[in-house]
């Protein structure tokens, strides 16, 4: 089984090769591969990330065919369907690193600060269950010098949403915490540029 910092490197070095525009050859599907997956799966990295279509992890980190056990949702939040799935990747996998991964200029986290600026009156419930999970994380932040310059202000709202979601993570299920505490699971946040091909594995 990989350890949780042999992922993280393995993750680093297959997002350095996307930015650089160089592809594994391990990340190429064959038939071979295809017909041992259909088998069984052992994904070595968990990413819970944002749905947003420029951020698809498997080319973002240049893995392959059942390398990554992945979870994308608006804003890269935590509901109980989340928690539920990277629950069932560590415990059936022995999946030992999860990677909430947000992104510059994410639109989920970008409406939240509009919504509580402005609030929508006919919003729809189920995007307002998107923006109740960010809020908490961001509207702190309109309090303070950040809310005069719009790019500044999103860009520690992106942060402060993925730090968020990563801490959910590790305290809203008890499982996940034994992993923790026991089976040298990791849970760290990660936010990829648009603008660069980058990720910056955040420091928590």
């Amino acid at each position: 089984m990989m350890t949780a910092q042999q992922a993280l490197e393995r993750l680093r070095e297959g997002n350095r090769r996307f930015a650089s525009d160089v592809r594994s050859l391990e990340s190429f599907m064959s038939q071979t591969r295809r017909r041992e997956l259909a088998a069984r799966q052992t994904p070595f990295a968990i990413i819970l990330g944002c749905s947003d279509s420029r951020v698809p992890a498997e080319l973002v980190f240049d893995q392959g065919l059942g390398d990554l056990f992945v979870i994308r949702v608006a804003g890269n939040v935590v509901a109980p369907s989340g928690i539920g799935s990277v629950e069932f990747a560590a415990a059936q996998f022995g999946t030992r690193l999860v990677v909430v991964l947000g992104h510059s200029q994410c639109g989920a986290v970008s409406a939240t600060l509009s919504e509580l600026r402005r609030p929508t009156a006919d919003q729809s419930r189920n995007l307002k269950s998107i923006v109740d999970r960010i809020s908490p994380s961001v509207v702190g932040l309109l309090d303070t010098e950040l809310a005069s310059d719009p790019h500044e202000l999103l860009h520690h709202a992106i942060r402060a949403n993925i730090r968020a979601s990563v801490n959910q993570l590790r305290h809203g299920s008890q499982i996940l915490e034994q992993l923790v505490l026991n089976d040298g699971l990791l849970i760290v946040g990660a936010e990829y540029s648009l603008e660069t091909g980058l990720v910056d594995f955040l420091e928590m």
